[in-house]
């Protein structure tokens, strides 16, 4: 653990020099973290600064490179949001010492996650809730095959689904797929293989009224389709990891 004094301050920083403690952010800390990096920050800095702090405080989780250059490109143009343009700002990578001075944590797709901890917390909270799964939690035969999920569900090998295993995850959690549940499915896993994250139930809704319409992303309709949360269920069914941050809030 480092310790970093700002304005008579004394800030906790970890190993890898992220906050201990989120909420000692300040813009002076992120300056005088900056310099000891060999950084002054600019305007451009800031901008995409703001932006992963936007982001955390709404979504409760950091963005991933290809959502943060997306929402730097709808802000500020294509140009500014290039790897190159990022890399000239941010010469430890926009992700890592981005994340740093913006005090957030360092995003991570699901491939680099670790699953058991986020099924763990799926669990916990589903004890809490003393909600007995619907969804299979082990694993079970598909077509001759044996299927193996995680305990939250979620397919332990993505390569195993089909259209037709869609239907069988669905029936076990007493869904039956229609063409208005298959545009969430197919949209959850349109954004995952672009973006390599399942989307949060907020980033699923703001995403498809972009894309869709807000008919298409009506909260109350999408939770109708997936009682058990349009991202949670949802990314059972479409075959997909389960999502990170605030899942279906």
């Amino acid at each position: 653990m480092n310790n970093f004094e700002v304005e008579g301050h004394l800030i906790e920083l970890r190993a890898d020099g992220y906050l201990l403690n989120m909420r000692d952010w300040t813009p002076a800390l992120a300056e005088a973290i900056a310099l000891s990096e060999g950084l002054t920050l600019t305007e451009q800095h800031w901008d995409v600064i703001n932006i992963m702090r936007e982001y955390y405080k709404e979504y409760n989780t950091s963005p991933v490179l290809k959502l943060l250059r997306r929402e730097i490109s709808k802000q500020y143009g294509k140009d500014r949001a290039s790897v190159e343009a990022l890399d000239t700002l941010f010469p430890y990578g926009v992700q890592k010492q981005g994340s740093r001075l913006a005090g957030v944590p360092l995003a991570q797709l699901d491939a680099e996650l670790d699953q058991s901890q986020r099924v763990q917390s799926i669990v916990n909270s589903s004890s809490a809730r003393k909600v007995a799964p619907t969804h299979f939690n082990d694993q079970f035969d598909f077509n001759g095959k044996v299927i193996k999920v995680y305990a939250s569900g979620n397919l332990l090998n993505l390569e195993d689904w089909n259209e037709g295993l869609a239907d069988v995850l669905a029936q076990k959690e007493n869904i039956k797929l229609t063409d208005e549940h298959w545009k969430v499915v197919n949209f959850l896993r349109k954004f995952y293989f672009k973006y390599g994250v399942t989307p949060m139930v907020k980033v699923l809704i703001k995403h498809m009224t972009e894309e869709l319409g807000k008919d298409a992303a009506n909260r109350e309709h999408m939770y109708q389709l997936f009682p058990g949360g349009p991202a949670r269920q949802g990314s059972r069914i479409a075959g997909l990891p389960s999502p990170q941050g605030c899942i279906d809030e």
